[in-house]
């Protein structure tokens, strides 16, 4: 025990030397105060004040010389004022481009709900110099109001509201925002287009996912520089309000223009596929089958069936050429043209698909009611029992057998 209080005691004489060593020390000078530059400094823009309050707003031009991937911005300028009246089912039926707003926000949360905030919402419009965006900004929750107050006002200019997933996403969730705010939401007024299910019903069968960003690549052709991955936006924001650092934001506010001016590109050249599919100029043959099927669910009948085939003569993947083929036979068969049928049906029974079996039966029904082959069609049934045996393929065959048996009346000559 008394070495460990030897022990102690030499350290406390130890620290007791260190403490007057630097007793009469001056105290350490003031680091100096680094001053953040507020957004406003650091990007171009100014803070507007509303009624409710205050808030940041900042434009970005797209010159109409420039180019957008494929798509020329003075394009733009030229879609017809009825383009979009097929595709939105003649909602829209002549409004002139420039009454049309491109909408996308960037969020605080991908979930949705009460406690999700839109923090940057972008409107894009169709200009004489260019494709213009501006840019709707909350640096703090507490600008919320003022920046929704200046967004009602900004679309009053607008008949037509175009966003990507905005029904499902960014209609909601701002109207929520709104009711919040006590504020009246400002869409009931405009007609609202979401190009992502026209899009999909275009290119779902040709590529994996439907993303604007994925469409932007490869249908645009452009590859984004300087992009940030929509699942980080939130996290920068968040980072923003605590160090207050604008430059985090950057990539942010170019994410959303970018977006929201590929989203005016696509407008141009989506609804063109739905107008006149017959003289398209497709790039592929999932494009045309995709179409295809839309314009048959529309009863658009002569123009899908030409899709099928161009779609079929195109070339395609078995899997979806299969389905083109099943897809084309019905239809035919619809229209009364069974011969066209027939030959469809006869090349699907000959290799094994997903339809095959459907296939065999649907020429047994032909040759059964049809043609009165009634061994032609049990030859049909049997197949397709050794291949997916059904109850339904059973009552068939047995109704056939039975008919087989019975003696067939001779015709008088």
């Amino acid at each position: 025990m008394s070495d460990i209080q030897d022990q102690l005691a030499m350290l406390r004489k130890r620290i007791a030397k260190i403490d007057q060593k630097y007793a009469n020390s001056p105290p350490p000078a003031p680091q100096p105060k680094i001053e953040v530059p507020s957004i406003e400094e650091w990007m171009s823009g100014e803070v507007v004040e509303t009624a409710q309050g205050r808030h940041f707003e900042t434009s970005r031009l797209f010159e109409r010389h420039r180019r957008h991937g494929s798509v020329g911005i003075a394009d733009l300028e030229d879609m017809a004022p009825t383009l979009l009246e097929i595709i939105s089912e003649g909602a829209i039926k002549n409004s002139p481009p420039t009454r049309w707003a491109f909408l996308d926000t960037e969020t605080t949360g991908l979930a949705g709900g009460t406690g999700t905030y839109p923090f940057l919402i972008g409107v894009g419009h169709i200009t004489a110099q260019g494709f213009l965006v501006r840019q709707f900004f909350m640096r703090d929750y507490g600008e919320e109001a003022s920046q929704l107050s200046a967004l009602t006002q900004y679309l009053e200019q607008f008949d037509v509201m175009i966003t990507y997933n905005g029904k499902s996403y960014d209609q909601p969730l701002l109207e929520t925002r709104y009711r919040m705010s006590r504020a009246k939401p400002p869409f009931a007024r405009m007609e609202h287009l979401d190009l992502l299910f026209s899009a999909r019903r275009l290119w779902k069968l040709r590529f994996e996912s439907c993303r604007l960003v994925e469409l932007e690549n490869r249908i645009l052709g452009v590859e984004r520089q300087g992009d940030v991955p929509g699942d980080l936006i939130p996290y920068l924001y968040f980072e923003y309000l605590k160090t207050r650092e604008a430059f985090r934001l950057a990539p942010v506010f170019h994410h959303n223009a970018i977006d929201i001016l590929t989203l005016a590109c696509l407008t141009g050249i989506v609804p063109r596929a739905f107008e006149s599919p017959a003289t398209h100029p497709f790039a592929h043959g999932a494009e045309m089958a995709g179409l295809a099927r839309w314009l048959r669910n529309a009863e658009r009948f002569d123009d899908a069936a030409i899709l099928f085939r161009r779609a079929i003569d195109k070339g395609l993947p078995d899997p979806l050429l299969f389905r083109t083929m099943w897809d084309l036979a019905a239809l035919e068969k619809k229209q009364g043209r069974e011969d066209a049928a027939i030959a469809l049906y006869t090349e699907l029974t000959q290799c094994r698909n997903e339809f095959q079996v459907d296939a065999h039966e649907e020429l047994a029904k032909f040759y059964e009611h049809k043609e009165r082959n009634y061994a032609m069609a049990l030859d049909l049934v049997d197949a397709a029992i050794r291949m997916r045996d059904s109850e339904g393929l059973r009552k068939r065959k047995l109704r056939l057998e039975t008919r087989l048996r019975k003696p067939q009346a001779r015709k008088l000559l």
